[in-house]
């Protein structure tokens, strides 16, 4: 899976992770390149050839996408978000770069998919956690570029995980009785007061 690998998958935990893509290393590569030659070939002094590079090298990083991972542990009713940020981390001098939210499992009713239009890049993909409270959390900070099926693969394996699509279709099911008890008592109504008009 392009979009999320998987780490550990049970019974009751699955664990997804994700590390920056080519387009990332190609990106963190390419303007350090740019950087060093402009730091090779310059006239300037030694502190602008190092301010070339360190500027290149901070551009490079601020485009690095985060390494991710998600936990959905059924044994803790929880589901754990982790993200590692290079940028946070060089911009807060190794001070933050983490960050972890925690949701509750029992309250996560549905998944799907989200189009994102990526500047410079195009369209990208990401899942969307829906919870109860009616409120929606990204699976991940940054889209997958390209190909929708990796995404898809991945909510697959998190419906069938969580059983998702039975509960949707227990939960339509009991709505659909409830309005077809509904209609019951409405007719019969109905036919109560037809039958007091005609008295």
């Amino acid at each position: 899976m392009g979009y999320m690998t998987v780490e550990e998958h049970s019974g009751t935990l699955l664990h997804l992770k994700r590390s920056p893509g080519i387009r990332s290393w190609s990106l963190l590569v390419g303007i350090a390149s740019v950087g060093l030659a402009a730091a090779y070939y310059s006239s300037d002094s030694n502190l602008w050839k190092l301010f070339y590079v360190t500027g290149c090298l901070f551009v490079a990083v601020q485009n690095m996408e985060e390494w991710e991972e998600a936990v959905f542990d059924k044994t803790k009713n929880l589901i754990e978000l982790k993200s590692f940020s290079l940028y946070a981390l060089v911009l807060t001098f190794w001070r933050k770069g983490h960050e972890k939210v925690v949701l509750d499992l029992t309250q996560l009713c549905d998944i799907c998919i989200q189009e994102e239009r990526v500047r410079y890049l195009g369209k990208g993909y990401l899942l969307m956690l829906r919870l109860a409270a009616g409120f929606s959390y990204p699976l991940t900070q940054s889209a997958t570029m390209g190909s929708r099926s990796d995404v898809e693969a991945v909510a697959v394996l998190l419906k069938r995980f969580l059983g998702l699509e039975e509960l949707q279709q227990r939960k339509q099911q009991e709505e659909e009785a409830e309005y077809g008890e509904e209609d019951d008592s409405l007719d019969n109504s109905s036919d109560s007061e037809d039958e007091a008009g005609n008295h």
